[in-house]
């Protein structure tokens, strides 16, 4: 009997693979500087039982319906929105992701990309390295303080209440954002569910950690970085197409808020010339929230043991 073919859109190093080969076909792009083309895509899908996917693949109607044998696409993240889940349904296809798992070394990176834009770290770190640094000064970049300050989260799902217990610690209170009242961050952080005007007012620090959706779609413009303070650092670790970047972008060369970090941009990656990172204001990394090697490995197996599964007959393990 053979075994059920899956395509991985990514290389992903043997020692994940290898407990995997024996009960499935594992076929893979093993380009590792450029993703995968879409006409490759099309014809795995057209071949494949399942596939493992990454965010940066558009797993559409087009492609769905030309996947006659298709039974799962495991996502290797959190966000699904490169899936058409409806038409998934349609189709009979499963869809899993990856929850859970990157929740902690979300937080971490972004609590991270707080305090690195705060304290203006990648732009001492250039200051030294570019032979500036010829004495010392009582405001040599001086940057913002963040214990005490207010946090404001705007998505307070298991990355938002995470981060959360990260600005508990440096004893800030904590303001939050959401489709609904997470009653748990309430009772055990101390955090205050309010309206999103008043959030963006209030906060030192307003995380995007919001799932992307039509109504999300760009919820950060121009009327909301009006709302926020001239002292204000925002932080999008979420996905980029919340922002609108030419908007961003105005805020903080007319000072409206004071600076940036971001992890996520609408179109990836972004250019060198892209006009946010001529902002010395601005700290910007290239997609790598959970990019820790434990978690990564975590994510990886968890995609795999998802399409295991399914193709056995199993249940999902995380089905969307």
């Amino acid at each position: 009997m053979s075994k059920p073919s899956i395509f991985i859109t990514r290389k992903l190093p043997e020692k994940v693979l290898a407990p995997y080969r024996d009960k499935l076909e594992i076929d893979m792009w093993e380009k590792t500087d450029e993703a995968v083309p879409r006409e490759v895509l099309l014809r795995k899908a057209r071949e494949a039982d399942g596939l493992v996917t990454m965010l940066t693949e558009s797993i559409d109607d087009t492609l769905l319906n030309e996947a006659a044998n298709l039974k799962i696409v495991a996502n290797m993240a959190v966000g699904y929105d490169n899936i058409n889940v409806e038409s998934a349904r349609k189709h009979n296809i499963e869809v899993t992701n990856t929850p859970d798992v990157l929740t902690d070394t979300t937080a971490d990176l972004a609590f991270g990309l707080l305090m690195t834009s705060a304290r203006r770290i990648v732009e001492a770190d250039q200051y030294v390295r570019n032979g500036d640094w010829k004495h010392w000064a009582p405001m040599l970049m001086a940057g913002s303080d963040i214990h005490h300050k207010t946090l404001g989260i705007v998505g307070m799902g298991r990355i938002g209440t995470t981060l959360a217990k990260r600005g508990r610690g440096f004893d800030m209170e904590i303001l939050y954002h959401n489709r609904s009242r997470n009653v748990e961050a309430e009772e055990q952080l101390g955090a205050e569910y309010v309206s999103l005007e008043y959030l963006l007012k209030n906060a030192d620090f307003v995380v995007c950690l919001a799932p992307l959706t039509d109504e999300t779609y760009h919820m950060f413009d121009q009327a909301a970085f009006k709302h926020m303070k001239n002292d204000a650092i925002f932080i999008n670790a979420s996905r980029g197409a919340l922002v609108n970047e030419t908007a961003l972008y105005n805020a903080l060369v007319s000072k409206e808020i004071k600076g940036a970090g971001l992890d996520v941009f609408e179109n990836e990656p972004i250019s060198k010339d892209h006009p946010l990172l001529q902002l010395n204001q601005v700290v910007c990394l290239p997609h790598i929230g959970s990019s820790s090697v434990e978690t990564r490995t975590k994510m990886m197996e968890l995609a795999l043991n998802n399409a295991l599964r399914v193709l056995q007959g199993d249940t999902a393990i995380t089905p969307v």
